[in-house]
């Protein structure tokens, strides 16, 4: 798989994350109603329908597809698969019930366990975020309609990180997800830095907090699956930051038999 083809995977999963996202907000603008999964966590038909679209956009590449809301393939199947989609089609379900915007559309292609392509779509703002191998990471605002080629998209996009004039350490948490670890984390950096701000938001918007240059740290001490977490990983590590397992030099990898994450950091 070459460069070219690379560039082509990624407008078509930026393409699929434009309009999955589209699906989404024609259920937000409802009086949309949701259901319980095994594990507690919120399901609505907007994940569903967007799930959809963008299984059916992606099985076009002929390469595997690893979604939150799919048919989640065995290990002995999956362990074969140099490359594949890892999708969450609604990254923020609990935002998204809340309608407080803060949800994403996460798109990211993984080869031999690391992310070298990552897409996060947000609907309500219309921000797009995408990383590339050997390309580097990108921010498009008022993002409404596809792109056919990556060229004419970079050209009206911004090279991430951006530069923001603030002498104040930010470190971003959870708005749904918090835990007695992350809140000693907190307090530490308060001890060690001066004018420190916590902010809490929803979704993969973290890590691309951290990849824009609005936040310098992302600690994450809490369980997170490998779709909350691939695109973002790809984002942000292609615009020059980390994404390491807690108290290692280790970068999470994926496709592993648990699709559960270790705890991490992105700084």
């Amino acid at each position: 798989m070459n460069d070219r083809n690379l560039e082509e995977l990624l407008i078509k999963a930026i393409n699929a994350s434009i309009n999955g996202g589209f699906e989404i907000l024609k259920i937000y603008n409802t009086n949309f109603s949701y259901e319980r999964k095994e594990d507690k966590s919120p399901l609505t038909i907007a994940d569903k329908n967007c799930h959809n679209i963008i299984e059916q956009e992606l099985r076009l590449t002929n390469i595997p597809i690893l979604s939150e809301e799919g048919k989640h393939t065995s290990f002995e199947e999956r362990k074969k698969w140099n490359h594949l989609w890892i999708v969450d089609p609604l990254d923020g379900t609990k935002e998204f019930i809340k309608k407080n915007g803060e949800f994403t559309v996460n798109i990211s292609l993984v080869r031999n366990k690391v992310p070298i392509l990552g897409v996060i779509y947000v609907p309500v703002t219309k921000d797009l975020y995408f990383g590339l191998e050997n390309i580097g990471s990108f921010k498009c605002s008022n993002v409404d309609n596809e792109f056919h080629d990556l060229e004419s998209l970079i050209t009206k996009s911004k090279k991430l990180p951006l530069q923001y004039k603030r002498d104040n350490y930010v470190i971003v948490g959870s708005r749904s997800h918090m835990s007695k670890e992350t809140e000693a984390f907190f307090k530490t950096k308060m001890n060690e830095k001066d004018n420190v701000d916590i902010l809490s938001v929803g979704s993969s918007l973290k890590i691309c907090m951290v990849a824009e240059g609005r936040a310098d740290v992302y600690p994450r001490y809490a369980p997170t699956m490998e779709w909350d977490t691939a695109a973002g990983h790809a984002i942000v590590k292609f615009a020059g930051f980390t994404f390491l397992e807690y108290n290692s030099e280790n970068e999470l990898i994926y496709n592993k038999e648990s699709l559960l994450n270790p705890w991490f950091i992105v700084e």
